[in-house]
């Protein structure tokens, strides 16, 4: 058989080119902000993971030229190299200050972070008990570990109990509980207290991937630990920097023995190059903004709470039930992957661009529409999204000229 058959059989994506409702890779002509240009017209932003709005900040653009200005545009080499600048380590004291650890390494992604943090930690003989829900980032992480890992029940802390007395019989075996804290597809908040509290009792170590809970869980911004009061509980947390921080990056922050054996032994850290001096001065400048000005994490809850209740009261509209009135991620149920389809294009072509989520992200036929909000958006803007959103769910409910769940 030849290598690329399955390639030429890749027809999905091409028939919903054909039908005008593909979804992806649209391209902007403009910055990322609450309102962008996107196929040349004016489009309400709702689709962001943007969450306080720095990336347009003055700011943090200023700090980003700066960088570049005075170190050029790359690093031409692994930090484990001659890749580390003075402001890679700036930036680790600062973020391992605000995450309340001991030390903190930068990474190149914040995809690329997991991939290091798990691989270097566990290995053969050791377990990793992933919640079956979190990011493919940690899932890949764990594929490159020698460790054998199993997955729990999303949120499931009974089953999770199950697999850790399990484990706990091999008393030579290292065991990692690893969590988003946010879950980015869903916006719930993991159960940390209880996670922690299990992880005690069996002798677990606990890394928790906060990228969408930095800058919008906890009084100052410092994510899940902080929302539930545990920092000093957890061992590990993840960050990136393409969210909250408005640049290019991840990091994790923990004890330093095990941040300096991470430094050497993760292959993902060392044989990457290292990241770029203006996305490290962007972060940088992000954080600080982000510790100088807490009142836009309060901002971003009350949108979170504002957008919430005015889907819920557009009738035709059917949220997940996420538990929580604080994260700004807000899924629209859809269902099937057409209609989920035609949503977002409908949606799109009225002003509003959200995110359409399909397997493998979400179960099959747990299709979803993901609505992301960040701390500058108006009320208008909030308002008038809003409006389309009725508008264009009133519209579907009533047309039956489509079958918008056929299969596509």
């Amino acid at each position: 058989m030849d290598l690329f058959q399955k390639c030429h059989e890749f027809t999905r994506a091409k028939k919903a080119m054909a039908m005008g409702i593909y979804p992806f890779f649209h391209m902007l002509t403009s910055g990322q902000d609450t309102e962008v240009i996107m196929n040349g017209k004016r489009t309400i932003m709702l689709g962001s993971n943007n969450y306080l709005g720095l990336t347009a900040d003055p700011r943090v653009k200023k700090a980003a030229i700066e960088a570049v200005e005075k170190y050029g545009s790359g690093c031409s080499g692994s930090r484990f190299l001659n890749g580390t600048l003075d402001l890679h380590v700036a930036l680790e004291e600062d973020l391992a200050r605000f995450l309340q650890k001991e030390d903190c390494l930068v990474f190149s992604t914040g995809f690329q972070s997991n991939l290091s943090i798990i691989s270097a930690i566990t290995g053969r003989g050791d377990y990793i008990l992933s919640d079956a829900m979190n990011h493919a980032s940690i899932v890949d992480g764990t594929r490159l570990s020698f460790a054998r890992t199993i997955k729990y029940r999303h949120h499931d802390m009974q089953d999770l109990q199950r697999l850790l007395e399990r484990c706990a019989l091999d008393e030579k075996a290292g065991i990692l509980i690893v969590t988003d804290g946010v879950f980015s597809m869903e916006g719930e908040i993991c159960n940390l207290p209880e996670i922690v509290r299990l992880a005690r009792q069996y002798g677990a170590r606990v890394l928790v991937d906060d990228a969408h809970a930095i800058g919008v869980l906890g009084p100052r911004g410092r994510g899940t630990a902080e929302y539930f009061g545990l920092t000093d509980e957890v061992d590990l947390i993840m960050n990136t920097f393409s969210k909250t921080l408005a640049s290019l990056g991840g990091c994790v922050a923990g004890p330093a023995d095990v941040i300096h054996y991470i430094k050497h032994t993760a292959r993902p850290f060392i044989f990457s190059a290292s990241v770029p001096p203006a996305q490290v001065a962007a972060a940088h400048e992000a954080l600080r903004i982000l510790e100088a000005e807490p009142e836009r994490v309060r901002r971003l809850n009350d949108i979170a709470r504002y957008m919430k209740k005015g889907l819920q009261q557009i009738p035709v509209v059917h949220l997940h039930e996420s538990g929580n009135d604080l994260v700004p991620i807000l899924p629209i149920m859809t269902g099937s992957v057409g209609r989920t389809l035609y949503t977002a294009k409908n949606l799109l072509d009225h002003g509003v661009y959200v995110n359409p989520v399909f397997p493998p992200a979400v179960p099959a036929e747990c299709c979803l529409l993901r609505t992301s909000y960040t701390a500058t958006h108006t009320d208008a803007q909030l308002d008038e999204a809003l409006d389309i959103i009725e508008h264009v769910y009133t519209e579907m409910a009533s047309d039956a000229s489509v079958d918008f769940d056929a299969d596509i």
